[in-house]
């Protein structure tokens, strides 16, 4: 049995949302908004992987059946459907167990995936970087691993198309052998780029400079806002999935204060902890960030699933006690200012923006100079005459508060983060750690 599809075909598919009563989503059964929404990204998905949709099929059931996952009954529906429409692939929204795929498989007659190979067909056609097509490589083998056993999925009887691909249009490893090889080479490729921009990022720290990382639901607008706020040109598309690899830009946010700030993949519900755990490095950016500016498209209805989605997938990155900042995007197309309103009651420290006409970039830039400020020190410094290298370090890093002068010294008052402070502490030179008084706070710091 061969269920081969040329390149170019798109594959007419059949898509299958399943609600569970028993699951946590009982709750949102009857929330007609939510399923709906649930359902048209479902259909986006198939559409940026190359699927041609012919029905989506949806139904509730009491719980899973082990075998196929959805009822015996509503299978034999999916059958008649397949037949008639000669349909080529399904869809299903949940992840299949290998058991239930090669199951669901021998009875369809046809090539059947999950949301998982979905997702992850889309990282490969979308990674352009090496680094961003190892992991994409990287997580699609460890998904399929497990597929290649006993009953699982054969990988070759699938042919080619949508969850064979990896990037650049290549043909999936199908042998078990190969594929532990390819995941041991793979890893180790990573872990080196990995390195190389660990070495990029230390130098940034010993810069002292206050890193930002955006975070958000995929499409919710966080690229345009990065060129937007730092005049870049980083790709930016209405389309799902369109950054993989992360970009840093510096952002000026006054004139003595600079930031920088750091563009992410972006989240989706139930994100396959694959990618979570292959792209760990390029999200390094966000686990190492001072501040996550959360980026939200309010002009969804279900917006606060999104935040969900966000904050479960910082969880899987162990991200805890971090400072996160809603920005909400998108405002220009809401059209629906009780949303609005409401979500302004619900999340008082926030910020509206959109980031396409640049409207409430004021008040973003306020928030975060806001934060920022909390872990400025202000300190005094005497600096002999003779000694007054120090006092260029001073005037290239911070904000001068005042300057007098004396028969002996030069008194200097200033503030700055205290990543800079320490850095300008660690630089000073013996000499300097003799003679230079610092204050932080009031409380003398130890130089």
């Amino acid at each position: 049995m061969s269920f081969e599809t040329t390149k170019n075909k798109k594959e007419k598919s059949l898509l299958v949302f399943i609600k569970i009563k028993s699951t946590e989503l009982s709750e949102n059964i009857s929330d007609s908004s939510y399923a709906k929404d649930r359902i048209e990204e479902l259909k986006n998905l198939a559409f940026s992987a190359g699927a041609d949709v012919y029905e989506v099929i949806t139904h509730l059931q009491q719980k899973i059946n082990s075998r196929y996952y959805i009822s015996t009954g509503k299978l034999e529906e999916l059958e008649e459907v397949i037949k008639a429409e000669e349909l080529d692939l399904v869809i299903f929204d949940d992840e299949l167990s290998p058991t239930q795929q090669g199951n669901l498989q021998d009875k369809l007659k046809v090539k059947v995936i999950d949301r998982t190979a979905l997702i992850l067909d889309i990282f490969a056609q979308r990674a352009m970087s090496r680094e961003g097509k190892l992991q994409v490589e990287l997580a699609q083998l460890n998904y399929l691993l497990p597929r290649l056993r006993g009953k699982g999925v054969i990988l070759s009887k699938l042919g080619g198309g949508i969850g064979t691909r990896g990037p650049g249009e290549t043909k999936l490893e199908v042998d078990r052998r190969k594929i532990r090889e390819k995941i041991r080479l793979l890893e180790k490729r990573i872990k080196e780029i990995s390195v190389q921009r660990s070495t990029r990022r230390k130098l940034r720290e010993k810069s002292g400079i206050f890193k930002i990382a955006l975070v958000g639901y995929t499409n919710s607008g966080k690229s345009t806002l990065l060129n937007a706020l730092t005049e870049s040109n980083v790709l930016e598309k209405d389309m799902l999935f369109s950054t993989l690899d992360s970009t840093t830009r510096k952002l000026r946010l006054s004139e003595f204060i600079e930031a920088s700030i750091s563009d992410t993949v972006g989240f989706i519900e139930k994100l396959p902890h694959q990618l979570i755990a292959a792209f760990r490095s390029t999200l390094e950016e966000v686990i190492k960030a001072d501040l996550l500016l959360a980026v939200v498209d309010i002009s969804n209805p279900n917006y606060e699933r999104h935040i969900i989605s966000i904050k479960k997938v910082l969880d899987e990155l162990q991200i805890k006690d971090k400072e996160i900042f809603v920005v909400f995007n998108k405002t220009d197309i809401t059209g629906n200012e009780l949303l609005i309103s409401d979500a302004k009651i619900k999340y008082r420290n926030s910020v509206f923006i959109s980031a396409k006409n640049k409207t409430g970039f004021e008040e973003l830039r306020d928030a975060i100079l806001r934060i920022i400020s909390f872990n400025d020190i202000t300190f005094s410094v005497e600096i002999p005459y003779d000694e007054t290298g120090f006092e260029s370090l001073l005037h290239e890093n911070c904000m001068i508060l005042d300057k007098k002068y004396d028969s002996d010294t030069i008194k200097i008052q200033s503030r700055c983060n205290y990543r800079i402070f320490n850095k300008l502490v660690s630089q000073a030179s013996k000499e300097y750690r003799n003679v230079i008084i610092m204050r932080a706070n009031g409380i003398k710091a130890e130089c």
